[in-house]
């Protein structure tokens, strides 16, 4: 789909996602009923007491006209002025109550909105996080996450209570003069729909546009800043500045746009209020001079008329705020509407692998987008304990065979079992808990050393992690670090060397202790010694597991039990080492030769 459509769409739907936005943060207010229930109590009690204080001020105005000896109208006007201090002081403390409710209240739903958000994200399949920027990402989270802070006191502190304000003063005045109620009645309608349109027709779809270019620019500047090492390499700064500031400029363009007109829509709604306030002083002097206004009705309409008319330039003002808001959050509403690509079954059966036997029963896969299949009906049975290297030229299957294992793609046909049980009908994070995993490129924590040995089993102890780190040989480096095993290692650990962060994924897959092993390409990118170290370290982790080794350099295979050669996706040879190298024709053979070459 094109941009140009892509945003059609978005324009389309706005109106409903608007809704969909704040149905979303509702149902979240729901879950912390007694914040919620002190918020409004203190907003309605302040409101109240707003309504009531120029219709005091106009009693007070009435009595004051006459003369003062009226020792009855001496003691009303001092009633009166007490009356409008205690609304005032009443005002102060219900507003108070309302404030402390909504920092509760707020804070609370940021919190479980940050933390579901962060949950379901995690859950995405492989290929939605492969093809999304992360920072991208992390700015729709956040992003997202204080939205709901201004959208809870917008609705709350503002919208609401302007709204009560307005009905209870409409029909205040709608009691002494019906005919200057629905005056104002109507007018009010006819202000708030206009400055809905205004926003969700006007301002909504540019505001839209200027958030996307908002998470491309985060995207932008976390790819760039991520890759650094990359761009020092080649001396590319000024280009990637170049590149950084086409995209700030569109969304300068974009931003300038939603600003502009944001104050049109501001303008329009002055205008209108402005209009508004005369057409209700107009009606209230000719209510005098029919002679059906007196000076203190005259004086209360006139309160009345400039206390509304700030709640209505305010509301228009919040509106506004409102949609920029859910702006904000239709981003946040969309990643929580995307599917997982792999989903648990409603329930799941426990599962804990014991001698760690794997079958592949007539299994199908295609990648998503792909015109190809990897895998038609494979099938074969890897013996509980046994060491088994995957072995083919690249695209042949191999990574995808350990991917479809660890159940990071749904299956076309027939299904995996790991000692008799269907993964499909466990939890994924249990099944990926029971099978531990050293990558070519491990992945570390800007964390401590010791955290990231101990990642698999948080509750190892200090003995632990230095006992996992021995049998990896990965102590005598940690020793000589300043810290220790406190050294926090950089993102993605880029302060230690590759075989130093092999020696630590190796740790880290000693101490969760696992009956499943993947070693992917585990020693292809290391010099001669960091190998030996790995390798060593190796032998000993696959001691009592089934083992599986994804391996290109034919070498790091020789002396597994068995070799799986794949090629199109079928096993095309299987067999130890010195029977697959005796085959005249075989791809296993053609392989080690030209490596031994």
């Amino acid at each position: 789909m094109s941009t140009s459509s892509s945003d059609a769409g978005r324009a389309v739907r706005g109106p409903s996602l608007f809704v969909d936005v704040l149905k979303f943060v509702m149902r979240r207010w729901m879950d912390f009923p007694r914040p919620l229930a002190a918020t409004l109590i203190g907003v309605l009690f302040a409101t109240v007491l707003d309504v009531l204080m120029p219709v005091l001020a106009g009693r007070l105005v009435s009595d004051v006209a006459q003369p003062a000896e009226q020792s009855g109208l001496t003691r009303d006007a001092l009633w009166m002025l007490a009356g409008m201090a205690a609304c005032g002081v009443g005002n102060v403390l219900g507003k108070r109550a309302a404030y402390l409710g909504i920092t509760h209240l707020t804070t609370q739903v940021m919190q479980k909105i940050i933390g579901q958000a962060f949950a379901h994200v995690q859950k995405l399949s492989t290929d939605w996080h492969a093809n999304t920027f992360a920072g991208s990402t992390v700015r729709r989270l956040t992003r997202g996450m204080w939205a709901v802070d201004m959208l809870d006191d917008t609705l709350l502190l503002m919208l609401i209570p302007e709204a009560c304000l307005l009905v209870l003063t409409t029909l205040v005045l709608a009691w002494h003069w019906l005919f200057m109620g629905l005056l104002l009645g109507v007018l009010s309608v006819v202000f708030i729909t206009c400055s809905c349109l205004l926003t969700l027709r006007y301002v909504a779809p540019s505001s839209r546009q200027a958030n996307q270019w908002d998470s491309k620019m985060g995207a932008a500047l976390a790819d760039s800043i991520t890759c650094n090492a990359v761009v020092k390499a080649f001396g590319a700064e000024e280009r990637e500045e170049a590149r950084l500031m086409q995209v700030v400029s569109e969304w300068k363009k974009q931003t300038c746009h939603t600003w502009t007109r944001g104050t049109n829509s501001a303008s329009i709604q002055n205008l209108m209020v402005t209009g508004m306030r005369v057409i209700l002083s107009g009606a209230a002097v000719w209510l005098w001079l029919d002679g059906q206004a007196g000076p203190g009705d005259l004086a209360y309409v006139l309160t009345m008329t400039f206390l509304v008319q700030g709640y209505l330039r305010d509301i228009g003002q919040q509106v506004s705020v409102v949609q920029r808001s859910v702006n904000e959050m239709e981003e946040l509403i969309e990643l929580w509407r995307t599917e997982p690509g792999v989903k648990d079954q409603p329930v799941v059966q426990p599962f804990a692998i014991r001698a760690g036997e794997i079958r592949f029963e007539h299994v199908s896969f295609q990648y998503p987008g792909q015109n190809r299949p990897i895998f038609t009906d494979l099938t074969l049975t890897i013996a509980p304990g046994s060491r088994v290297g995957l072995v083919g030229p690249s695209g042949s299957g191999k990574s995808t065979f350990t991917k479809l294992l660890q159940r990071l793609y749904p299956l076309n046909g027939g299904r995996i079992v790991i000692d008799g049980t269907d993964i499909a009908t466990v939890s994924q994070s249990r099944l990926r808990s029971e099978i531990a995993i050293v990558q070519q490129e491990p992945t570390l924590f800007h964390r401590s050393l010791a955290d990231n040995i101990a990642y698999g089993r948080p509750e190892a102890t200090q003995a632990d992690i230095e006992e996992a780190a021995r049998l990896a040989n990965a102590s005598d480096f940690i020793a000589r670090l300043p810290d220790g095993y406190q050294t926090l290692v950089g993102e993605r650990g880029v302060k230690l060397s590759g075989g130093e962060r092999q020696r630590v994924a190796i740790a880290r897959a000693f101490l969760a202790d696992n009956p499943v092993l993947v070693l992917d390409e585990a020693t292809a990118s290391l010099d001669s010694e960091s190998e030996s170290l790995v390798q060593d370290a190796m032998q000993r982790l696959m001691e009592g597991r089934t083992v599986i080794v994804i391996a290109h350099r034919l070498a790091t295979v020789v002396d597994l039990d068995r070799i799986l050669v794949f090629e199109h996706g079928q096993v095309v040879e299987d067999g130890p080492h010195a029977q697959l190298v005796q085959k005249p024709d075989g791809l296993y053979r053609r392989l080690y030769n030209l490596q031994s070459l």
